[in-house]
């Protein structure tokens, strides 16, 4: 595969450097989140409500891909992707010093312009550089990545509030984005290829031609209703299982540290059904998984209300489903679309962050102090996403029109 235009001389093949990258820069998220999840009722106590802070950077997360989507069709991926990082680094930095909620609210929606920048170019260049039937292969490959980062990310931050406080959390991340700043300075060279000569940058209709997509509508579904039943795990589980269930905030660290663990193995199990079963049979698998966790968890809510096992065992199948729908969304989502790829990842990662945001905070009006409802309210919005799941793989996923996209993945 030859170099984009625009690259350094000097760099090496893009397809090489960008596959030792790629899961570094998906792993951002996570450092993002989940390292932050364990400081939560710490920065409570400090500075107010700490959900607030979450949601801005989800918010902001969302709506943020919107103007980076376009942004990196029309001058690049590389130089966004590097002031995402620097972005990423700075409002990093600034919340350790935060005095207010206010202030730590304002920093975190910056934080989330900034990783909209870095998750759209990264998702971006797999299609600029991959053909289709690849995309989920690479995207999956990255997501174990990812996961691995995610293993270790809540545990180092539950240990860094306990033992340090809440602010030594927001350093790591901004040491983290600097590394990562340093090496995508040095070895991402520029994906996107330049136009045809006479041909517009940003073609006219392009966002009415992504939503036209049947392929893009039913794989960012998928992306989507996964993303929201794991959104709702993250947003409720430290009031669940420190406020209602009495974990320490290092033994909760521990709970989304092995989700993470079933992620990896399910992203490698991934790779090896789409070669064996396709895409769509992949998903049907995933989506069965994603149903059966809540479904697990519920009947422990039912019968055993104050034991976390059913509900460690429910979070953990959801994680097997999980590991398999984001790498084949993601990469559905822009497959058909290589010409319109930082759109068409920009308008999935939103619908994302909607979906896990609409999802997630109706399910948390139903926590309170007294935590009355027990943990229904992080389950039923899982037992929903799989519910959902199942309609898409099986009624949805199978009428699509036979692309080339549904051509190549097919095994």
């Amino acid at each position: 595969m030859s170099a984009a235009a625009g690259a350094p001389p000097s760099a090496p093949s893009p397809a090489i450097s960008f596959a030792l990258l790629l899961p570094l820069l998906l792993a951002a998220q996570p450092v993002a989140t989940d390292s932050y999840l364990p400081a939560l009722p710490e920065i409570a106590r400090d500075l107010g409500s700490a959900s607030a802070s979450l949601t801005a950077f989800v918010l902001a997360f969302g709506f943020a891909q919107l103007a980076c989507g376009p942004l990196a069709d029309r001058i690049g991926r590389r130089p966004v992707l590097l002031g995402g990082l620097a972005l990423y680094a700075l409002a990093s930095a600034g919340g350790v010093f935060a005095p207010s909620m206010a202030w730590l609210v304002a920093l975190r929606v910056l934080h989330g312009f900034a990783m909209a920048a870095i998750l759209v170019c990264a998702r971006a260049a797999v299609r600029d550089l991959y053909p289709a039937h690849e995309g989920p292969h690479i995207m999956a490959r990255g997501l174990t990545g990812l996961g691995i980062v995610a293993l270790f990310a809540p545990v180092m931050g539950a240990f860094a509030v306990e033992e340090l406080g809440w602010r030594w959390v927001l350093g790591g991340m901004a040491v983290y984005a600097l590394v990562l700043w340093a090496m995508c300075h040095r070895w991402f060279g520029e994906t996107l290829r330049p136009p045809v000569a006479g041909a517009a940058a940003a073609p006219k209709g392009s966002l009415r031609e992504v939503f036209a997509s049947a392929s893009f509508r039913a794989w960012a579904s998928v992306a989507a209703s996964t993303y929201a039943g794991i959104f709702s795990f993250l947003l409720l589980s430290p009031m669940v299982y420190i406020g209602y269930l009495g974990l320490t905030p290092i033994q909760y660290g521990w709970i989304p540290a092995g989700g993470s663990l079933v992620y990896i193995f399910s992203t490698t199990m991934c790779r090896r059904l789409l070669r064996r079963r396709g895409a769509v049979r992949t998903v049907q698998l995933g989506a069965t998984l994603s149903l059966a966790g809540p479904l697990l968890a519920a009947l422990g809510c039912w019968l055993l209300p104050l034991s976390v096992w059913p509900l460690l065992l429910g979070h953990g199948v959801y994680c097997l489903g999980h590991g398999i729908h984001q790498p084949c969304g993601q990469a559905g989502a822009v497959g058909d679309l290589p010409h319109l790829a930082g759109r068409a990842v920009s308008w999935s990662g939103f619908g994302m962050m909607v979906a896990g945001f609409v999802v997630g905070q109706t399910a948390a009006t139903f926590i309170d102090p007294a935590s009355s409802n027990g943990a229904w309210p992080m389950v039923v919005p899982m037992a929903l996403a799989g519910a959902s799941l199942m309609l898409i793989a099986f009624f949805w996923l199978p009428r699509l029109p036979v692309t080339s996209v549904r051509k190549e993945i097919a095994p």
